[in-house]
């Protein structure tokens, strides 16, 4: 008996293990689901500055002015979508929408580092042309965001992980972290989060922490009331609320 115990015992530990290691080497496959250009846009080609040979590419709407939005979109977000109801919202800015590695017209695979760094270089890109620059992020994009409006954000990406897979020790595995509260303090533009009322991924707690995070009075809270996480940019006032933001 106490042989079969040990065995079993044994087997539950090898298959935890393999399971803990499964979520390892495929946990990029839970955060990005990289989506196809299905709209044809005009596109400008990052200047990431890496020697790695990926092209990163970013839907534009050019605008002769001081203002642009740089936007920086979902885990399983087409941007090329985005371009028509930015230009609605946003009739005076040039619009840059970056396409994620492996996303829309960008080649190579995405990750946290590589996202960053090519956020970093547009916003830079767009800036060179314009003096007045939000960015705006959309979920995952809210922690690439710079200038802020944060729509559906959330504290830590890893903090996420850890809620959906409780069992496992994420904290040790977790490669692409999105810690947005690490980057908080550094920031001195004023800050616009929006959070859909019936979250069901991003949790209201999660929200909520990452708002009282900011300085007091850098930052406002909005809530779009009777949608979802998904059906967020439905809502007819998404669009006012984004052309709002100073």
């Amino acid at each position: 008996m106490n042989r079969l115990i040990t065995i079993t015992l044994c087997l539950i530990a090898l298959a935890y293990a393999a399971a803990c290691a499964a979520l390892f080497v495929f946990q990029r496959s839970f955060i990005y689901y990289p989506q196809p250009s299905r709209v044809d846009t005009p596109l400008i080609r990052v200047p990431t500055g890496s020697d790695d040979g990926v092209t990163v590419q970013a839907s534009v709407r050019e605008h002769v002015g001081t203002l642009a939005v740089v936007y920086f979109g979902g885990n399983a977000e087409d941007v090329s979508q985005d371009l028509q109801p930015l230009s609605e919202a946003f009739p005076d800015h040039a619009l840059y929408l970056l396409h994620y590695r492996g996303f829309g017209r960008s080649g190579g695979k995405p990750t946290e580092e590589a996202i960053q760094r090519d956020a970093l270089a547009l916003f830079d890109l767009a800036h060179q042309k314009h003096a007045n620059v939000i960015a705006i992020g959309r979920s995952l994009g809210t922690g690439v965001a710079v200038r802020l409006v944060l729509v559906t954000p959330y504290d830590s990406l890893q903090e996420l992980a850890v809620r959906q897979f409780p069992y496992f020790p994420v904290r040790w595995l977790i490669a692409d972290k999105f810690e947005s509260w690490k980057y908080v303090p550094q920031v001195k533009a004023p800050a616009h989060l929006i959070m859909a009322e019936h979250d069901e991924v991003i949790p209201r707690a999660s929200t909520e922490q990452l708002f009282s995070r900011f300085a007091k009075g850098s930052a406002t809270l909005s809530v779009i009331p009777g949608v979802s996480h998904n059906t967020v940019m439905q809502h007819p006032g998404y669009l006012r609320m984004l052309g709002s933001t100073p």
